[in-house]
């Protein structure tokens, strides 16, 4: 094919800037975040541009997400032994952001690219492979690069100084698991806190269905087999008015961040697909305004956003993840000339990525959410409020 020979000449693309657009790595309009690296590269992570100044972040505090992702935490992900040991590159003097671009970096340890290696030619089911190899004619195999969840790394990292500008004003956000495989637990969002999502690996604040999630994983990684599930996040303490109409909404941009994640096929915000079995009045969010004039509303279907702008409500998603797609199985495939032929999965790999998967998604609603944040305060500037 004469494009894979020279894909420049025959795919540049160029933005309205002027600059030469092939993949896109980066997120965000004020807060903007720009993550690199692949999953057995030197290492991952992410340039942070339009932190404020002078917010207070400290290395064990973005250690703390990190830990939260990284493999070889449990019994139930990944036994891949990364440290995940964080380096504040620029941006950071003395505890406080200068305001100035913040790049931070989180050196690979244990790559076993040795493990792939029959990779190098075939193609693994529900895997980036051959969409990778048929859009760029080219693929980091060991460790699939960039759709490898590592780069994700760069985003929890980021996720952290977004938490703390948005503590600074008064939002807090928690993600749970809330659905493994069949198994759904009983989580109200507006009272679940991190202690209880922190009390057990499964990262359930309910703990009798954790129990029960944690037996089904455990059965299923013996099995060489794997599941998915759903993450719920709640963000509270968001204001009215952030968002934007039309094609900004606070929930279209959540959307599209959370299903950025690796695994993720699914998403909702309040009532989600659930409001298709209800009538207008029974979804219908009543107003009410209290005795100091303080408005909420009687239900919360809409998620905290409405028109695309929050309402001072809760905002509450959730996120689908698929099954992880490294079994331990032998499955159909296809190698890299289309001849058929089979493969089995090696390597260490997350029987459920659910777990793990709890930072990604509070990271994304951070991140988001932070971006809106600044946009808003930059309309009430203009308009001299």
């Amino acid at each position: 094919m004469e494009w894979r020979s020279n894909p420049i000449a025959k795919w540049t693309v160029r933005t309205a800037d002027g600059r030469l657009s092939l993949m896109s790595s980066s997120l965000g309009t004020l807060f903007r975040i720009s993550t690199w690296g692949e999953s057995h590269g030197g290492g991952v992570g992410v340039v942070v541009d339009g932190c404020p100044p002078r917010v207070p972040i400290t290395l064990d505090e973005i250690q703390f997400e990190l830990d939260r992702r990284r493999p070889g935490q449990s019994s139930i992900v990944t036994q891949r032994k990364e440290s995940d040991t964080v380096e504040i590159l620029s941006g950071v003097l003395d505890g406080l952001t200068l305001g100035t671009p913040i790049s931070m970096m989180v050196r690979n340890e244990d790559q076993r690219s040795r493990d792939y290696d029959e990779m190098k030619d075939k193609y693994r089911p529900s895997h980036a492979d051959y969409a990778y190899d048929e859009k760029y004619g080219i693929r980091a195999w060991s460790g699939g690069g960039r759709s490898s969840a590592r780069e994700t790394i760069g985003r929890v990292a980021a996720g952290a100084l977004a938490k703390k500008v948005l503590a600074s004003l008064g939002v807090e956000i928690v993600g749970y698991v809330e659905k493994v495989h069949s198994l759904r637990a009983d989580i109200d969002p507006r009272t679940v806190t991190m202690s209880d999502v922190e009390a057990n690996i499964v990262r359930c604040p309910d703990q009798k269905a954790a129990e029960q999630m944690l037996e089904h994983i455990e059965a299923i990684r013996k099995a060489g087999n794997s599941v998915g599930g759903v993450i719920g996040c709640v963000a509270r303490g968001v204001p009215a008015g952030w968002g934007e109409p039309v094609f900004d909404k606070l929930e279209a941009d959540l959307g599209k961040a959370i299903l950025s994640l690796p695994a993720c096929k699914g998403f909702e915000i309040g009532g989600g697909f659930g409001m298709t079995d209800l009538t207008g009045l029974q979804a219908n969010d009543e107003f009410e305004a209290d005795d100091a004039g303080i408005v909420s509303t009687r239900t919360n279907f809409s998620g905290g956003i409405q028109g695309g702008i929050s309402n001072g409500m809760p905002i509450v998603v959730r996120a689908a993840f698929k099954p992880t797609a490294t079994i331990m199985m032998e499955q159909h495939t296809i190698a890299s000339d289309h001849s058929n032929t089979t493969i089995k999965g090696r390597g260490r790999h997350d029987p459920c990525v659910l777990p793990r998967a709890v930072p990604m998604v509070e990271a994304m609603v951070a991140l988001v959410l932070v971006d809106h944040a600044l946009r808003q305060r930059s309309l009430q500037h203009f308009m001299g409020q």
